[in-house]
Protein backbone atom coordinates (compact mmCIF):
# COMPACT_ATOMS: atom_id res chain seq x y z
CA UNK A 1 0.00 0.00 0.00
CA UNK A 2 1.31 3.42 -0.91
CA UNK A 3 2.39 5.59 2.04
CA UNK A 4 0.23 8.45 0.76
CA UNK A 5 -2.96 6.53 1.63
CA UNK A 6 -4.28 7.80 4.99
CA UNK A 7 -7.94 6.71 4.99
CA UNK A 8 -9.67 3.52 3.92
CA UNK A 9 -13.26 3.17 2.72
CA UNK A 10 -15.10 -0.08 2.18
CA UNK A 11 -17.98 0.08 -0.30
CA UNK A 12 -20.62 -2.63 -0.37
CA UNK A 13 -22.24 -1.86 -3.71
CA UNK A 14 -25.72 -2.87 -4.83
CA UNK A 15 -28.13 -2.35 -7.68
CA UNK A 16 -30.17 0.23 -5.77
CA UNK A 17 -28.10 1.37 -2.77
CA UNK A 18 -24.42 1.49 -1.77
CA UNK A 19 -23.08 1.35 1.79
CA UNK A 20 -19.76 3.03 2.64
CA UNK A 21 -17.67 2.51 5.81
CA UNK A 22 -14.73 4.84 6.51
CA UNK A 23 -11.66 4.07 8.68
CA UNK A 24 -8.54 6.01 9.61
CA UNK A 25 -4.97 4.70 9.78
CA UNK A 26 -5.55 3.19 13.26
CA UNK A 27 -8.65 1.33 12.16
CA UNK A 28 -11.03 3.63 14.01
CA UNK A 29 -14.43 4.25 12.50
CA UNK A 30 -14.87 7.75 11.10
CA UNK A 31 -18.40 7.18 9.85
CA UNK A 32 -20.58 5.30 7.42
CA UNK A 33 -23.18 6.32 4.90
CA UNK A 34 -25.74 4.75 2.57
CA UNK A 35 -26.50 6.39 -0.77
CA UNK A 36 -28.89 5.64 -3.60
CA UNK A 37 -27.38 4.51 -6.89
CA UNK A 38 -27.27 7.34 -9.39
CA UNK A 39 -25.20 10.30 -10.41
CA UNK A 40 -26.36 12.46 -7.50
CA UNK A 41 -25.90 9.70 -4.92
CA UNK A 42 -22.36 8.80 -6.04
CA UNK A 43 -21.38 12.47 -6.18
CA UNK A 44 -22.74 12.90 -2.65
CA UNK A 45 -20.69 9.91 -1.46
CA UNK A 46 -17.47 11.29 -2.98
CA UNK A 47 -18.08 14.68 -1.41
CA UNK A 48 -18.76 13.05 1.99
CA UNK A 49 -15.48 11.11 1.89
CA UNK A 50 -13.49 14.27 1.19
CA UNK A 51 -15.37 16.24 3.84
CA UNK A 52 -15.07 13.52 6.52
CA UNK A 53 -11.32 13.08 6.01
CA UNK A 54 -10.27 16.58 5.03
CA UNK A 55 -7.80 15.03 2.60
CA UNK A 56 -7.33 14.77 -1.13
CA UNK A 57 -9.05 12.00 -3.13
CA UNK A 58 -5.68 10.38 -3.82
CA UNK A 59 -5.19 9.84 -0.07
CA UNK A 60 -8.42 7.85 0.25
CA UNK A 61 -8.44 4.17 -0.75
CA UNK A 62 -11.76 2.60 -1.73
CA UNK A 63 -12.22 -1.19 -1.55
CA UNK A 64 -14.93 -2.80 -3.67
CA UNK A 65 -15.88 -6.28 -4.93
CA UNK A 66 -16.13 -5.42 -8.62
CA UNK A 67 -13.59 -4.27 -11.18
CA UNK A 68 -15.85 -2.29 -13.50
CA UNK A 69 -19.12 -0.42 -13.67
CA UNK A 70 -20.35 3.12 -13.02
CA UNK A 71 -19.41 3.02 -9.32
CA UNK A 72 -15.78 2.15 -10.04
CA UNK A 73 -15.60 4.63 -12.91
CA UNK A 74 -16.99 7.43 -10.72
CA UNK A 75 -14.27 6.97 -8.10
CA UNK A 76 -11.51 6.62 -10.68
CA UNK A 77 -12.67 9.75 -12.47
CA UNK A 78 -12.42 11.68 -9.22
CA UNK A 79 -8.86 10.39 -8.60
CA UNK A 80 -9.65 8.07 -5.66
CA UNK A 81 -7.40 5.02 -5.19
CA UNK A 82 -9.72 2.10 -6.01
CA UNK A 83 -8.89 -1.51 -5.09
CA UNK A 84 -10.85 -4.63 -6.04
CA UNK A 85 -11.04 -8.04 -4.39
CA UNK A 86 -12.66 -11.33 -5.31
CA UNK A 87 -15.89 -12.01 -3.37
CA UNK A 88 -14.54 -15.41 -2.28
CA UNK A 89 -11.52 -13.76 -0.67
CA UNK A 90 -13.78 -11.26 1.05
CA UNK A 91 -15.83 -14.14 2.46
CA UNK A 92 -12.67 -15.46 4.16
CA UNK A 93 -11.88 -12.01 5.59
CA UNK A 94 -15.42 -11.83 6.97
CA UNK A 95 -14.61 -14.71 9.36
CA UNK A 96 -12.29 -12.34 11.23
CA UNK A 97 -15.23 -10.26 12.36
CA UNK A 98 -17.90 -12.88 13.02
CA UNK A 99 -17.82 -16.64 13.57
CA UNK A 100 -21.60 -16.93 13.52
CA UNK A 101 -21.79 -16.26 9.78
CA UNK A 102 -23.69 -12.98 10.18
CA UNK A 103 -23.77 -10.83 7.06
CA UNK A 104 -25.15 -7.38 6.29
CA UNK A 105 -24.19 -4.38 4.19
CA UNK A 106 -22.58 -2.44 7.04
CA UNK A 107 -20.42 -5.38 8.13
CA UNK A 108 -19.35 -6.15 4.57
CA UNK A 109 -18.29 -2.54 4.05
CA UNK A 110 -16.35 -2.63 7.33
CA UNK A 111 -14.63 -5.89 6.32
CA UNK A 112 -13.64 -4.37 2.98
CA UNK A 113 -12.16 -1.26 4.57
CA UNK A 114 -10.25 -3.04 7.33
CA UNK A 115 -8.99 -5.80 5.06
CA UNK A 116 -7.62 -3.25 2.61
CA UNK A 117 -5.92 -1.43 5.52
CA UNK A 118 -4.20 -4.56 6.85
CA UNK A 119 -3.89 -6.89 3.82
CA UNK A 120 -3.52 -4.68 0.77
CA UNK A 121 -1.56 -7.41 -1.03
CA UNK A 122 -4.81 -9.38 -1.46
CA UNK A 123 -6.35 -6.49 -3.43
CA UNK A 124 -5.74 -5.31 -6.98
CA UNK A 125 -5.51 -1.62 -7.74
CA UNK A 126 -7.66 -0.44 -10.62
CA UNK A 127 -6.85 2.23 -13.14
CA UNK A 128 -8.65 4.15 -15.86
CA UNK A 129 -8.73 2.05 -19.01
CA UNK A 130 -8.30 3.13 -22.60
CA UNK A 131 -11.71 4.05 -24.09
CA UNK A 132 -10.94 1.81 -27.06
CA UNK A 133 -10.41 -1.16 -24.72
CA UNK A 134 -13.73 -0.48 -22.98
CA UNK A 135 -15.57 -0.43 -26.32
CA UNK A 136 -13.65 -3.49 -27.52
CA UNK A 137 -14.69 -5.42 -24.40
CA UNK A 138 -18.35 -4.60 -25.04
CA UNK A 139 -18.22 -5.69 -28.67
CA UNK A 140 -16.30 -8.85 -27.79
CA UNK A 141 -18.91 -9.86 -25.22
CA UNK A 142 -21.70 -8.88 -27.59
CA UNK A 143 -20.18 -11.17 -30.21
CA UNK A 144 -20.18 -14.07 -27.74
CA UNK A 145 -23.82 -13.40 -26.86
CA UNK A 146 -24.80 -13.33 -30.53
CA UNK A 147 -23.00 -16.61 -31.17
CA UNK A 148 -24.78 -18.24 -28.24
CA UNK A 149 -28.16 -17.00 -29.45
CA UNK A 150 -27.43 -18.17 -32.99
CA UNK A 151 -26.48 -21.58 -31.67
CA UNK A 152 -29.81 -21.83 -29.81
CA UNK A 153 -31.75 -20.92 -32.95
CA UNK A 154 -29.71 -23.42 -34.96
CA UNK A 155 -30.58 -26.17 -32.51
CA UNK A 156 -34.26 -25.35 -32.86
CA UNK A 157 -33.96 -25.42 -36.65
CA UNK A 158 -32.21 -28.78 -36.48
CA UNK A 159 -34.94 -30.21 -34.27
CA UNK A 160 -37.69 -29.15 -36.66
CA UNK A 161 -35.90 -30.54 -39.74
CA UNK A 162 -35.27 -33.80 -37.91
CA UNK A 163 -39.04 -34.16 -37.47
CA UNK A 164 -39.88 -34.33 -41.16
CA UNK A 165 -36.86 -33.58 -43.40
CA UNK A 166 -33.67 -35.45 -42.31
CA UNK A 167 -32.33 -35.28 -45.88
CA UNK A 168 -31.86 -31.54 -45.47
CA UNK A 169 -29.76 -32.12 -42.34
CA UNK A 170 -27.49 -34.43 -44.33
CA UNK A 171 -27.02 -31.77 -46.99
CA UNK A 172 -26.38 -28.98 -44.50
CA UNK A 173 -23.78 -30.78 -42.41
CA UNK A 174 -22.23 -28.09 -40.23
CA UNK A 175 -23.73 -25.19 -42.25
CA UNK A 176 -27.25 -25.39 -40.89
CA UNK A 177 -27.48 -21.65 -40.24
CA UNK A 178 -25.50 -20.57 -43.31
CA UNK A 179 -27.16 -18.23 -45.79
CA UNK A 180 -26.89 -20.68 -48.68
CA UNK A 181 -28.71 -23.43 -46.78
CA UNK A 182 -31.48 -21.06 -45.71
CA UNK A 183 -31.90 -20.12 -49.36
CA UNK A 184 -31.98 -23.80 -50.32
CA UNK A 185 -34.70 -24.52 -47.76
CA UNK A 186 -36.69 -21.62 -49.16
CA UNK A 187 -36.49 -23.26 -52.62
CA UNK A 188 -37.25 -26.78 -51.34
CA UNK A 189 -38.92 -26.66 -47.90
CA UNK A 190 -40.35 -30.20 -48.17
CA UNK A 191 -39.22 -33.51 -49.70
CA UNK A 192 -42.04 -33.23 -52.21
CA UNK A 193 -40.78 -29.88 -53.51
CA UNK A 194 -37.18 -31.09 -53.45
CA UNK A 195 -38.04 -33.72 -56.03
CA UNK A 196 -39.30 -30.99 -58.40
CA UNK A 197 -36.21 -28.80 -57.90
CA UNK A 198 -34.22 -28.44 -61.12
CA UNK A 199 -30.49 -28.96 -61.19
CA UNK A 200 -29.85 -25.69 -63.05
CA UNK A 201 -31.71 -23.77 -60.33
CA UNK A 202 -29.61 -25.40 -57.64
CA UNK A 203 -26.39 -24.74 -59.57
CA UNK A 204 -27.28 -21.04 -59.83
CA UNK A 205 -27.96 -20.93 -56.09
CA UNK A 206 -24.59 -22.51 -55.25
CA UNK A 207 -22.79 -20.22 -57.70
CA UNK A 208 -24.47 -17.11 -56.31
CA UNK A 209 -23.54 -18.11 -52.74
CA UNK A 210 -19.97 -19.04 -53.75
CA UNK A 211 -20.34 -22.66 -52.61
CA UNK A 212 -17.82 -24.80 -54.51
CA UNK A 213 -17.37 -27.79 -52.20
CA UNK A 214 -20.85 -29.16 -52.92
CA UNK A 215 -22.20 -30.62 -56.15
CA UNK A 216 -25.73 -29.86 -57.29
CA UNK A 217 -26.33 -33.38 -58.57
CA UNK A 218 -25.23 -34.91 -55.25
CA UNK A 219 -27.49 -32.54 -53.31
CA UNK A 220 -30.46 -33.50 -55.48
CA UNK A 221 -29.68 -37.18 -54.94
CA UNK A 222 -29.68 -36.74 -51.15
CA UNK A 223 -32.84 -34.64 -51.13
CA UNK A 224 -34.54 -37.16 -53.38
CA UNK A 225 -34.17 -40.02 -50.90
CA UNK A 226 -37.33 -41.68 -49.67
CA UNK A 227 -38.95 -39.36 -47.09
CA UNK A 228 -39.95 -40.49 -43.65
CA UNK A 229 -43.62 -41.01 -42.80
CA UNK A 230 -45.06 -38.37 -40.47
CA UNK A 231 -48.49 -37.75 -39.00
CA UNK A 232 -50.80 -35.37 -40.88
CA UNK A 233 -50.05 -31.76 -39.97
CA UNK A 234 -46.49 -32.44 -38.78
CA UNK A 235 -44.86 -31.06 -41.93
CA UNK A 236 -46.99 -27.91 -41.88
CA UNK A 237 -46.32 -27.35 -38.18
CA UNK A 238 -42.55 -27.74 -38.59
CA UNK A 239 -42.51 -25.46 -41.64
CA UNK A 240 -44.41 -22.78 -39.73
CA UNK A 241 -41.90 -22.99 -36.91
CA UNK A 242 -38.95 -22.71 -39.32
CA UNK A 243 -40.48 -19.73 -41.13
CA UNK A 244 -40.49 -17.84 -37.83
CA UNK A 245 -36.87 -18.83 -37.11
CA UNK A 246 -35.38 -17.80 -40.47
CA UNK A 247 -35.74 -13.99 -40.11
CA UNK A 248 -34.14 -14.15 -36.66
CA UNK A 249 -31.26 -16.28 -37.95
CA UNK A 250 -30.66 -13.91 -40.86
CA UNK A 251 -30.76 -10.91 -38.52
CA UNK A 252 -28.19 -12.39 -36.15
CA UNK A 253 -25.96 -13.37 -39.06
CA UNK A 254 -26.01 -9.74 -40.21
CA UNK A 255 -25.32 -8.51 -36.68
CA UNK A 256 -22.38 -10.91 -36.39
CA UNK A 257 -20.90 -9.49 -39.59
CA UNK A 258 -21.27 -5.99 -38.16
CA UNK A 259 -19.64 -7.13 -34.91
CA UNK A 260 -16.72 -8.67 -36.80
CA UNK A 261 -16.24 -5.45 -38.74
CA UNK A 262 -16.29 -3.36 -35.56
CA UNK A 263 -13.86 -5.70 -33.79
CA UNK A 264 -11.44 -5.35 -36.69
CA UNK A 265 -11.70 -1.57 -36.52
CA UNK A 266 -11.09 -1.42 -32.77
CA UNK A 267 -8.17 -3.87 -32.88
CA UNK A 268 -6.65 -1.80 -35.70
CA UNK A 269 -6.78 1.26 -33.44
CA UNK A 270 -4.73 -0.64 -30.84
CA UNK A 271 -2.08 -1.57 -33.38
CA UNK A 272 0.70 0.93 -33.92
CA UNK A 273 2.45 1.28 -37.31
CA UNK A 274 5.83 -0.44 -37.20
CA UNK A 275 7.61 2.40 -38.97
CA UNK A 276 6.29 5.14 -36.66
CA UNK A 277 8.64 5.89 -33.74
CA UNK A 278 7.55 6.85 -30.25
CA UNK A 279 4.41 4.73 -30.17
CA UNK A 280 2.90 3.74 -26.86
CA UNK A 281 3.89 0.19 -25.80
CA UNK A 282 0.31 -0.86 -25.06
CA UNK A 283 -0.75 -0.11 -28.61
CA UNK A 284 2.14 -2.16 -29.86
CA UNK A 285 0.88 -5.15 -27.88
CA UNK A 286 -1.96 -5.79 -30.33
CA UNK A 287 0.50 -6.12 -33.21
CA UNK A 288 2.67 -8.56 -31.28
CA UNK A 289 -0.27 -10.70 -30.20
CA UNK A 290 -1.68 -10.81 -33.73
CA UNK A 291 1.64 -12.15 -35.03
CA UNK A 292 1.39 -15.28 -32.84
CA UNK A 293 0.18 -18.52 -34.46
CA UNK A 294 -3.48 -19.26 -33.85
CA UNK A 295 -4.45 -15.68 -32.95
CA UNK A 296 -7.32 -14.34 -35.02
CA UNK A 297 -9.91 -11.63 -34.67
CA UNK A 298 -11.89 -13.18 -31.81
CA UNK A 299 -8.91 -14.38 -29.73
CA UNK A 300 -7.11 -11.04 -30.11
CA UNK A 301 -10.19 -9.07 -29.07
CA UNK A 302 -10.78 -11.31 -26.04
CA UNK A 303 -7.18 -11.01 -24.85
CA UNK A 304 -7.03 -7.22 -25.23
CA UNK A 305 -10.49 -6.68 -23.71
CA UNK A 306 -10.53 -9.16 -20.82
CA UNK A 307 -6.89 -9.06 -19.67
CA UNK A 308 -5.53 -5.53 -20.29
CA UNK A 309 -3.75 -5.21 -16.93
CA UNK A 310 -1.82 -8.54 -16.96
CA UNK A 311 -0.81 -7.85 -20.55
CA UNK A 312 0.30 -4.34 -19.67
CA UNK A 313 2.34 -5.66 -16.74
CA UNK A 314 3.60 -8.69 -18.75
CA UNK A 315 2.50 -10.78 -15.75
CA UNK A 316 2.59 -14.36 -17.01
CA UNK A 317 1.53 -15.94 -13.70
CA UNK A 318 -1.51 -13.67 -13.31
CA UNK A 319 -2.42 -14.19 -16.95
CA UNK A 320 -2.29 -17.99 -16.84
CA UNK A 321 -4.40 -18.03 -13.65
CA UNK A 322 -6.93 -15.64 -15.15
CA UNK A 323 -7.17 -17.78 -18.29
CA UNK A 324 -7.54 -21.02 -16.33
CA UNK A 325 -4.28 -22.52 -17.59
CA UNK A 326 -2.58 -22.68 -14.18
CA UNK A 327 -3.58 -25.87 -12.31
CA UNK A 328 -4.68 -25.90 -8.67
CA UNK A 329 -2.48 -27.96 -6.33
CA UNK A 330 -3.85 -29.32 -3.06
CA UNK A 331 -1.03 -30.64 -0.93
CA UNK A 332 -1.31 -31.93 2.64
CA UNK A 333 1.16 -34.33 4.22
CA UNK A 334 1.71 -37.21 1.81
CA UNK A 335 -1.25 -36.24 -0.35
CA UNK A 336 -0.78 -34.11 -3.46
CA UNK A 337 -3.66 -33.58 -5.88
CA UNK A 338 -3.42 -31.41 -9.00
CA UNK A 339 -6.75 -30.23 -10.42
CA UNK A 340 -7.92 -28.13 -13.30
CA UNK A 341 -8.59 -24.48 -12.44
CA UNK A 342 -12.27 -23.63 -12.84
CA UNK A 343 -12.21 -20.27 -11.02
CA UNK A 344 -11.16 -18.14 -13.98
CA UNK A 345 -12.44 -15.80 -16.66
CA UNK A 346 -14.63 -18.07 -18.79
CA UNK A 347 -14.32 -15.89 -21.88
CA UNK A 348 -10.54 -15.94 -21.66
CA UNK A 349 -10.49 -19.69 -21.02
CA UNK A 350 -12.55 -20.29 -24.17
CA UNK A 351 -10.35 -17.92 -26.18
CA UNK A 352 -7.17 -19.72 -25.09
CA UNK A 353 -8.76 -23.08 -25.92
CA UNK A 354 -9.43 -21.99 -29.52
CA UNK A 355 -6.04 -20.26 -29.71
CA UNK A 356 -4.28 -23.51 -28.79
CA UNK A 357 -6.56 -25.58 -31.04
CA UNK A 358 -5.76 -23.49 -34.13
CA UNK A 359 -2.06 -23.26 -33.24
CA UNK A 360 -1.85 -27.07 -33.07
CA UNK A 361 -3.19 -27.20 -36.64
CA UNK A 362 -0.87 -24.56 -38.12
CA UNK A 363 2.22 -24.26 -35.88
CA UNK A 364 4.70 -27.19 -36.07
CA UNK A 365 6.08 -26.59 -32.57
CA UNK A 366 2.62 -26.53 -30.99
CA UNK A 367 1.63 -29.62 -32.97
CA UNK A 368 4.70 -31.53 -31.76
CA UNK A 369 4.01 -30.53 -28.17
CA UNK A 370 0.39 -31.60 -28.46
CA UNK A 371 1.31 -34.94 -30.05
CA UNK A 372 3.84 -35.67 -27.32
CA UNK A 373 1.29 -34.97 -24.59
CA UNK A 374 -1.31 -37.16 -26.25
CA UNK A 375 1.23 -39.96 -26.58
CA UNK A 376 1.85 -39.73 -22.83
CA UNK A 377 -1.85 -40.39 -22.24
CA UNK A 378 -3.17 -36.88 -21.62
CA UNK A 379 -6.67 -36.02 -22.81
CA UNK A 380 -7.35 -33.63 -25.68
CA UNK A 381 -8.38 -30.82 -23.32
CA UNK A 382 -5.42 -31.36 -20.99
CA UNK A 383 -3.00 -31.29 -23.92
CA UNK A 384 -4.54 -28.10 -25.31
CA UNK A 385 -4.30 -26.39 -21.92
CA UNK A 386 -0.59 -27.16 -21.81
CA UNK A 387 -0.13 -25.83 -25.34
CA UNK A 388 -2.12 -22.73 -24.39
CA UNK A 389 0.06 -22.24 -21.31
CA UNK A 390 3.15 -22.33 -23.50
CA UNK A 391 1.62 -19.80 -25.89
CA UNK A 392 0.84 -17.44 -23.00
CA UNK A 393 4.46 -17.67 -21.82
CA UNK A 394 5.62 -17.02 -25.38
CA UNK A 395 3.29 -14.03 -25.67
CA UNK A 396 4.56 -12.48 -22.41
CA UNK A 397 8.17 -13.01 -23.51
CA UNK A 398 7.57 -11.29 -26.85
CA UNK A 399 5.72 -8.44 -25.14
CA UNK A 400 8.62 -7.91 -22.74
CA UNK A 401 11.08 -7.80 -25.63
CA UNK A 402 8.78 -5.79 -27.89
CA UNK A 403 9.32 -8.05 -30.92
CA UNK A 404 7.01 -9.92 -33.26
CA UNK A 405 6.74 -13.69 -33.40
CA UNK A 406 9.28 -15.29 -35.74
CA UNK A 407 8.43 -18.89 -36.72
CA UNK A 408 12.00 -19.40 -37.97
CA UNK A 409 13.65 -18.10 -34.79
CA UNK A 410 16.58 -20.13 -33.49
CA UNK A 411 18.49 -19.72 -30.26
CA UNK A 412 22.16 -18.62 -30.48
CA UNK A 413 23.22 -22.09 -29.34
CA UNK A 414 21.22 -23.78 -32.08
CA UNK A 415 22.50 -21.33 -34.70
CA UNK A 416 26.10 -21.98 -33.67
CA UNK A 417 25.60 -25.73 -33.99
Amino acid sequence: MSEEIRWWCGLDWGSEKHHAYLLDAKGSRLGEREVVHGGAGLAELCAWLIEATGGAPGQIAVAIETTHGPVVETFLERSFAVYAINPKQLDRFRDRFTVAGAKDDSRDAQVLADSLRTDARAFRRLSVEDPVVIELREWSRLHDDLKAELNRLGNRLREQLWRYYPQALEVAGGDLIAAWFLALWHQAPTPAKAVKLRQTTLEDLLKTRHIRRLDAAEILRILGQKPITVAPGTTEAAMGHIRLLLPRIRLINDQLKAAHHRLDELCAKLEAPENEPGQDGEHRDATILRSLPGVGRIVLAAMLAEAPEPLRERDYHALRALCGQAPVTRRSGKSCIVLRRYACNKRLAEAIYHWARVAVQHDPTSHQRYAALRQRGHSHGRALRTVGDRLLYLACTLLKRGVLYDPDHKSPQAAAA
